[in-house]
């Protein structure tokens, strides 16, 4: 009896034993890595959504973001459209990276800077940027060399066509289909079906409302001659048709943002994807913004808030509105700490991980300074004050709009600002400030970055207008560098001037992208590179017309309207490695002038 009860017993332990080990060995099911997408748009400022205030506008897809995920209600950028992408792609401040302007090159971001996207690649995520780039074109400076595994878009900053434009896939020039963000919308949902079965990372830089103002028609005939009933600080001077056609255009995100919106939930990812929607600067219009002071390009509020807005489903709080003050810096460590993933590199961040205010963790956070520069202006942003770029103080609490200097009332803050202002240049390696007649300015230094040439990851190198100078009676098309091109070269002596360095020596073919009236075909240029020399005639003659009739208010002189640029292969040439001037010339002109430049496309041969 007894022995059978310890057979019994024993029995009984050896199974509890072997379900204790089968239970401990059995794997865990490990929850998927959530997806990421990003999507920022240009020039869209905070009060541009129905969720925001503004009464007009309809924006019920990005407004849902606001319902079913958390509002960053002071997200924080840069003035303008390149530093901040730096800022979002590396969460450290744009000066650290080299971003120091928007065009010639200042727009770069150093290539050892490590990007978001790399860390996200580097845990076995797909990777895509959709849109406008801004921070490089050439490789490495181009999205392909830092962790997006797919780019099809512009690399440079404003663009010049919305329909049917000349764009690149990877390096090689393509032509859009439709309009711009439709088409760049369905990009993103493509490749976001296609790599259903693994993790994936989408950028979808969004160039609207960016000038020219340019929509699909269906759009701006719901705002053609509608009364405007919410004004910008302009009042009556306000261009109201600038007005309409920028809410036309973002009328046309929204609908592109329920198009993503619809799919994720059709391909039964919606729940396991983060989405962030959030603008690079404050509008570019004095239009309607809440209240705020200044706009695009200015350092004040209304320049430098942004909506933004994180949807997790099941994982952030619906509704919930975080009040701390944030930066474009915050979104690398927050995703990254989201999705559980490592940063790549080990310079240290600028940017906080957030994650605790996005859950609604009541803690303690540490008040802090988030820093606005543009043009060697600066200002200083806390929970409560501001010092703006001339040194005038307000109480963000009680004066959001920017109407009442403190800083007589408050000398003891206003000093302490300035004081860690200045600490803030020295560390970004900004020179001290100087007294000018608009405020203290520091100086930028010239950007002596060569334009790199000839990597055999990445052969072609396409070096546009904005990257070249000009001499002599040769001009930009407007002023402008972005999407410019070369006019008025009507004399031998003019010259166009790349500085490049090339890596690999090697054989080069040389396509120049053109436009040349028939009475001028004929002209014999010269392109030479340290000793090395290609000759090659200006023909046969193609002379589209600008496209004109895709805007639908007519852009001002500062941007150029376009045309249909071809390419004329000049031949090859065999170019030595090393750093200099690439420089063509004319030979002789046949005409009136040579021709009008694109750019060219410098191609490492095998």
């Amino acid at each position: 009896m007894i022995r059978r009860c310890l057979h019994r017993c024993t029995i009984g332990l050896v199974v509890m034993v072997a379900t204790a080990i089968t239970t401990a060995a059995a794997p865990r099911e490990v929850p998927p890595r959530p997806n990421v997408l990003v999507i920022l748009t240009d020039d869209q400022g905070w009060g541009d959504l129905g969720v925001n205030g503004h009464r007009q506008l309809r924006t019920p897809h990005i407004d849902s973001l606001a319902r079913d995920g958390v509002t960053l209600d002071r997200l924080f950028v840069q003035p303008v459209c390149s530093p901040t992408r730096a800022e979002f792609l590396t969460g450290r401040w744009h000066l650290r990276g080299g971003v120091t302007g928007v065009s010639t090159g200042q727009e770069r971001l150093n290539a050892d800077e490590r990007t978001i996207a790399e860390a996200f690649r580097a845990a076995g995520y797909a990777t895509a940027c959709f849109g406008k780039w801004h921070n490089g074109g050439q490789w490495p400076y181009h999205p392909n060399a830092r962790g997006f595994d797919e780019f099809y878009g512009f690399t440079e900053g404003h663009w010049g066509e919305y329909f049917d434009p000349p764009l690149e896939h990877n390096g090689r020039p393509v032509r859009g289909r439709g309009f711009i963000v439709d088409d760049l919308t369905d990009r993103a949902i493509e490749f976001c079906e296609r790599h259903r079965d693994r993790p994936w990372f989408t950028y979808l830089a969004i160039n609207t409302p960016h000038s020219p103002f340019i929509v699909p028609r269906a759009y701006w005939e719901r705002w053609r001659d509608r009364p405007i009933e919410q004004r910008g600080p302009d009042g009556d001077r306000e261009t109201l048709d600038v007005t309409r056609a920028a809410l036309a255009m973002v009328e046309n995100i929204d609908d592109n943002v329920g198009r993503l919106l619809g799919r994720l939930d059709a391909l039964g990812v919606a729940s396991n994807t983060i989405v962030v929607f959030f603008s690079d600067n404050g509008p570019n219009s004095s239009r309607w913004n809440g209240g705020m002071k200044g706009r695009k390009g200015t350092t004040d509020e209304g320049g430098v808030r942004s909506p933004c807005f994180i949807r997790w489903p099941g994982v952030l709080p619906a509704g919930h509105v975080v009040t701390q003050i944030c930066g474009a810096v915050d979104l690398l460590p927050t995703l990254t700490a989201l999705a559980g993933i490592p940063r790549v590199g080990d310079r240290p961040l600028d940017g906080r991980d957030i994650t605790p205010l996005l859950r609604g963790d009541t803690a303690p956070w540490t008040d802090r300074l988030i820093v606005a520069h543009w043009g060697g202006r600066a200002s200083a942003r806390t929970e409560r004050w501001r010092l703006d770029a001339d040194g005038a103080l307000f109480d963000m609490w009680a004066d959001p709009g920017q109407t009442r200097d403190l800083r007589d009332a408050q000398p003891d803050i206003a000093a302490r600002l300035e004081a860690e202002l200045d600490a803030w240049r020295r560390d970004v390696g900004l020179p001290p400030p100087a007294t000018h007649r608009r405020g203290r300015r520091s100086e930028l230094p010239p950007d002596t970055r060569p334009h790199p040439v000839g990597y055999r990851e990445f052969p072609r190198t396409f070096l546009p207008a904005k990257d070249g100078v000009p001499s002599g009676t040769v001009a930009r098309s407007s002023s402008a560098p972005n999407c410019s091109y070369f006019v008025n070269w009507t004399s031998t002596a003019d010259r166009i001037t790349f500085d490049i360095e090339v890596v690999t020596a090697g054989e080069y073919d040389v396509e120049l992208w053109y436009t040349c009236a028939a009475a001028d075909a004929g002209s014999v240029i010269e392109l030479s590179f340290l000793g090395a020399t290609l000759s090659g005639r200006v023909e046969p003659a193609w002379d589209p017309p600008p496209i004109t009739d895709q805007d639908v208010i007519p852009r001002p002189n500062v941007e150029s309207y376009v045309k249909e640029f071809r390419p004329l292969r000049l031949g090859r040439v065999r170019l030595p490695s090393g750093r200099g001037p690439l420089e063509l010339r004319a030979r002789s002109i046949a005409g009136r002038e040579v021709m009008h430049l694109r750019g060219l496309a410098l191609t490492l041969l095998p």
